[in-house]
């Protein structure tokens, strides 16, 4: 499987697999998630917050490490995941897959949102 990100250009990304990682606009803490690109859609996998406030609360069944509160989302199969950049974000989101790690929908992308779905097989 494949991820496709698609903002002002198309990445293709070979993985099935990938972290979503991004700073709260209000809070100023770390959200991130791990998804699995299967054939329908995006599933997410868990997820986890360092602290909660402004409607960053964790999920039912969230345990707490020290530092992070995590649990595993129950959200069905979703076609894609739609990211807004936003100027009050400037850093927009991380996204890691395949060992490497990039910052999409950041103030350097010209599109307003971008879309992470599984790319179409051939």
């Amino acid at each position: 499987m494949s991820l496709c990100v698609l903002g002002a250009k198309t990445l293709m990304i070979a993985a099935s697999t990938f972290t979503l990682t991004w700073t709260h606009s209000v809070q100023k803490t770390i959200w991130e998630e791990r998804w699995r690109v299967e054939p329908g859609g995006l599933r997410i996998v868990d997820a986890r917050v360092e602290g909660s406030g402004a409607g960053m609360e964790a999920g039912e069944g969230a345990t707490f490490d020290g530092r992070f509160w995590s649990w595993k989302p129950n959200v069905p199969l979703l076609p894609e995941v739609l990211l807004r950049r936003s100027d009050a974000v400037p850093q927009g989101w991380t996204l890691c897959a395949a060992g490497e790690c990039r910052a999409i929908a950041d103030k350097a992308e010209t599109a307003d949102v971008v879309a992470l779905k599984p790319c179409a097989s051939k």
